[in-house]
């Protein structure tokens, strides 16, 4: 099996490649969804803060007088459209002090608004001992009031307003001229334009003489002393002025019934169906200032105008606690222009947000005159997720488009350039084989990816280098067999006068012995061999015990046989035994040596030290002279570095340092360099002898 088509080392840059693609559109979808889902968060919380001010602001609204105005009178609008009489959160209305009616029917909010700056509010006290009345209040504008003068008969030339009531198959109906009043103000409660009072008759009987005022109907005027007109004088009668009225109108029929049992009902069961109707007319026949049949374009507060309180979905139930009834239930408006995407809609849902399933409830007691109410407000947190899916569903359209890039980015890069390479890497690889299987080498064929882009100039240099490797290698191939028969040549030139001096000099004690030796050790390590390297590299030693302390006090004393003069060995007289082969040895240190005299000063010594400890013993060999660049001091033991011009022609082939190294590693030990103040120093170590 072939375990290196199974590594994943030449596929890691397309598989990070396409995992950076995975992962850009994972980080896409997981920002967009912690985003959304931190919104969602935040919306959640901003909703439940939306909902208490909701409930605060609802119980608020109904705990005031406009509030239980609307509680009292649940109808629907609608229904209200007609000017009916509404049960009033008062027992009863002041109706002739203006300032006291005037709050009580602003605070209601029972005024509905009329065309001509007009209002009118028309409703009975929650006391039914406060007697049978029904009470008005409005205002209009109009020209200067002109006054009735009493006891005459004609009321058409004076300012008046006409009533009339209509219940259970009766009608009552009024006519109360304006009558100035010269009663003196009290004080406190002074007023500086018109007032007066507002004489009932019946209709009936207004044209007879001396008809009879209506007892128990009361009424009042007041006219503001300026006109509504800033540009116009007020002492100008024709300027029109602002009126506010209020009448107190008697209905036999009511008064009747609340004596008819013990315990009356009350308000009456039919409030809804008594029809109301009031016209002020001004002075002869001209049109009414205020008319109620016109009807009126704002009604009263009700309690379908708290539905903007509202926020969409929630719901509003309110219970009267006396007997149980439910008032219509009110919801939030939700806007049909917010439309998003079912889906994205769905998975906001899903996405977990702390105490998002706690239904969002409130319960408030409204106390009116009339009974308690139970207001159960209800939130729906489906809001936050409809509101936050609209916006979510904008969003979609960029991270789809950002994953659509990506993904047409993969693509591209897929199809235009990956599957390039791995047609270039198969090649690559199918040439690999070809040169491992037959030594040798055959040039791939990259003619159809070649081309003007990036990866076309990439094939066609890649084309153009295996051609030139190609004829390289054929030229490699011929100097080796050249080479290798030089070494063949020179090996069995030099071996046979080898063999003859070490006849001449077999004693062991000859000097020369030991030179011979090593001269025949050096042409059986490269006879054979393609290149010296090669021939240093597979070389094999035979390492014995060697006595360092007398091995190198011999090479100091014969260095100056080689033409290594002034060299002193310092170490420990006793032995000091180590594992090392003592020919090869010899070679690394002679090649230190060379090195060592070829930068030496001149006239200065070069310093062997020997130093022992428990497991190893440490060779310093030292000279004075420059120190080797920093940028170099690594790269001295590679194979032909050498600092000298020309030097394979001077016999320097930058190969002792190597085979100093070389040795040093297959002994078991190492060599390293250091720059010292005043010279360089070689360290070798090497292991003791057990």
């Amino acid at each position: 099996m072939n375990w290196r088509r199974l590594s994943l080392v030449p596929y890691r840059l397309r598989l990070l490649l396409r995992a950076a693609f995975v992962f850009l559109m994972a980080a896409t979808v997981g920002l967009a969804l912690s985003v959304v889902q931190q919104e969602k968060q935040l919306s959640y919380k901003n909703y439940q803060g939306s909902f208490q001010k909701t409930r605060v602001q609802v119980a608020a609204t109904l705990r005031h007088p406009t509030g239980q105005l609307a509680l009292l009178n649940p109808q629907p609008a609608a229904a209200r459209a007609a000017l009916h009489p509404l049960l009033l959160p008062f027992a009863a209305l002041d109706f002739d002090d203006l300032q006291k009616v005037q709050q009580a029917v602003a605070m209601s909010g029972c005024l509905a608004q009329y065309s001509n700056n007009g209002s009118l509010c028309v409703g009975i006290g929650n006391n039914p001992w406060a007697g049978g009345f029904i009470y008005v209040a409005g205002t209009f504008d109009g020209a200067q009031l002109v006054p009735h003068t009493r006891g005459d008969q004609v009321v058409d030339q004076a300012h008046r307003v006409k009533v009339k009531v209509s219940l259970r198959g009766q009608s009552y109906e009024w006519i109360a001229p304006f009558e100035e009043s010269t009663e003196p103000q009290t004080p406190g409660h002074r007023f500086g334009g018109m007032r007066g009072r507002l004489t009932g008759f019946a209709a009936a009987d207004v044209a007879r003489a001396k008809a009879p005022a209506v007892k128990d109907f009361r009424g009042w005027i007041w006219q503001n002393p300026s006109c509504t007109d800033r540009t116009a004088a007020d002492d100008d009668s024709s300027c029109t002025r602002s009126a506010f009225f209020s009448l107190r109108l008697p209905v036999g029929v009511l008064q009747d019934a609340l004596f008819e049992k013990r315990r009356p009902v009350w308000p009456p069961a039919d409030l809804d169906r008594i029809d109301v109707s009031i016209a002020v007319l001004p002075p002869g026949d001209g049109a009414p200032l205020l008319d109620s049949g016109t009807g009126p374009t704002t009604p009263a507060f009700s309690l379908a105008d708290l539905k903007p309180m509202l926020l969409p979905g929630e719901s509003l139930q309110i219970r009267r606690l006396a007997d149980g009834v439910a008032l219509p239930l009110l919801v939030g408006p939700v806007d049909p222009e917010d439309q998003s995407w079912h889906f994205v809609t769905t998975l906001i849902r899903h996405l977990p947000v702390d105490a998002y399933d706690v239904p969002l409830e409130a319960k408030e007691v409204i106390a009116t005159p009339a009974g308690s109410y139970e207001v159960l407000l209800k939130g729906d947190v489906r809001s936050v997720s409809k509101s936050l899916s609209v916006v979510a569903s904008r969003l979609v359209w960029f991270v789809g488009a950002m994953l659509a890039a990506l993904m047409l980015a993969w693509l591209v890069i897929e199809i235009g350039i990956i599957r390039r390479i791995k047609v270039l890497i198969k090649r690559a690889d199918d040439v690999g084989e070809r040169v491992k299987a037959a030594r040798g080498f055959s040039e791939a064929d990259l003619a159809d990816l070649r081309g003007a882009d990036e990866l076309g100039v990439l094939a066609t240099g890649l084309h153009d280098l295996l051609r030139r490797v190609r004829e390289d290698v054929e030229r490699e191939n011929i100097r080796a067999a050249q080479e290798r028969d030089m070494w063949h040549a020179v090996g069995h030139e030099i071996m046979s006068p080898l063999q003859s001096l070490m006849v001449l000099h077999g004693s062991p004690k000859d000097d020369s012995h030991r030179y011979i030796n090593r001269m025949q050790q050096a042409i059986r390590v490269l006879y054979g061999r393609a290149s010296p390297s090669e021939a240093f590299q597979s070389s094999e030693l035979q390492v014995t015990e060697v006595d360092l302390t007398a091995f190198l006090q011999n090479v100091a004393e014969n260095a100056s046989c080689v033409g290594i003069h002034n060299v002193a060995f310092r170490g420990a007289a006793e032995a000091l035994i180590a594992r090392a082969d003592e020919y090869s040895l010899e070679d690394v240190v002679t090649h230190v040596l060379r090195n060592a005299e070829r930068y030496r000063q001149p006239g200065s010594p070069i310093t062997i030290t020997l130093e022992g400890s428990d497991t190893g013993a440490t060779i310093a060999i030292h000279n004075q002279g420059p120190q080797i660049a920093a940028d170099m001091i690594g790269k001295i033991f590679e194979y032909g570095v050498s600092d000298q011009p020309e030097s394979g022609a001077e016999g320097n082939r930058g190969q002792g340092l190597f085979v100093a190294r070389t040795y040093m590693a297959k002994m078991g030990g190492t060599i390293v360099a250091q720059n010292q103040p005043n010279g360089v120093c070689f360290i070798l170590n090497l292991q003791r002898s057990g």
